[in-house]
């Protein structure tokens, strides 16, 4: 069970954060590590809880074609399937041979009528076996036209190719100590005007009941004109921070999460793209500094960064002094 302590009085907590208040309603995080809410739907029947198309947006490059290649493979079973219940004396061109045979010259029937090549070998005779395979080359332009719909959805949605550090740092800063987490381009985009928003989400004690506060962060630096290099993003713990006077044992005991939304220019799409990511806070790690990304080239005409290291910390030693000095 996690010690709850009081929150720091001059902190400002924020009122409409589309988060629900009562913590004990609520289960594991509010976002999860890749920005998705961590929210399960409930109440309808799935397919009306799910967007197919956001579905198919959305899921990882070899799930998309492994999909359209199983839709592919069964579509075709399922029609050569009916060619052959239909007798396979209905399409002309087909050798005598085992079943397996004619089974395989129905399916690639299927195939040729799906894709509307037809090499012209094998064609339908009679009504039933030409509406069939006039059905199926009308399925199969329209499952083309959805499929290039979406691949092309897929290559020109607006997407920030940003990433994240896998942890949060709680690091010396100027005379005291500051949250610290840090993000990269990684994509040969460029990202201009780009703006943080960070706020915590803390459980804390209320009127005798456990309730979710959430306080925005203020930040040492809000907005960068270019995000071409790392950006570490900085959250000074100041008297007016709910981390104020918040000792070691409040850091590694106390639970909250830090919600990370970044929303930046990109002149690739000519569009705004947004990431999210969040910490909690046994996520984030004490007493550490970020190592640098980025150095110059040997002949010192290029920066080089190092995307494999934006995680790379190492040890620092923490000030708990608190008053602001």
């Amino acid at each position: 069970m996690f010690k709850v302590r009081k929150v720091n009085p001059k902190a400002t907590s924020e009122i409409n954060t589309g988060f629900g208040v009562n913590s004990s309603d609520y289960g594991g995080r509010f976002l999860n590590k890749n920005g998705n809410p961590n929210i399960e739907k409930r109440g309808l029947g799935y397919l009306e809880r799910i967007s197919l198309y956001h579905v198919l947006l959305e899921m990882p490059r070899w799930k998309f074609f492994a999909t359209i290649l199983f839709f592919y493979f069964l579509i075709n079973l399922l029609f050569g399937f009916t060619y052959f219940l239909l007798g396979v004396n209905y399409l002309a061109g087909i050798e005598s041979g085992s079943t397996l045979k004619k089974f395989s010259e129905a399916f690639f029937f299927s195939c040729q009528t799906f894709t509307t090549v037809g090499y012209g070998r094998i064609s339908p005779v009679g009504f039933m076996a030409s509406s069939l395979s006039a059905l199926e080359a009308l399925i199969g332009l329209l499952s083309f036209a959805v499929v290039t719909g979406l691949l092309y959805g897929r290559f020109s949605r607006p997407k920030a190719y940003i990433r994240f550090s896998e942890n949060a740092l709680l690091a010396p800063f100027h005379n005291g100590n500051a949250i610290m987490f840090r993000l990269a381009p990684f994509k040969n985009t460029t990202l201009t005007d780009a703006e943080a928003k960070v706020s915590l989400g803390l459980i804390v004690e209320e009127n005798g009941k456990m309730v979710n506060k959430f306080f925005q962060l203020r930040l040492e630096y809000e907005r960068v004109n270019s995000l071409t290099l790392n950006w570490t993003i900085v959250h000074p713990i100041t008297e007016t921070s709910p981390f104020y006077n918040f000792t070691e044992e409040d850091f590694k005991n106390a639970q909250g999460e830090i919600l990370v939304y970044i929303k930046a220019f990109d002149d690739m799409f000519s569009n705004i793209v947004v990431a999210r990511t969040s910490y909690t806070l046994n996520e984030v790690i004490l007493g550490a500094k970020f190592d640098p990304m980025y150095h110059r080239s040997k002949n010192e005409n290029k920066t080089l960064l190092h995307l494999d290291k934006l995680n790379s910390f190492s040890q620092a030693i923490l000030n708990f002094n608190f008053q602001g000095k």
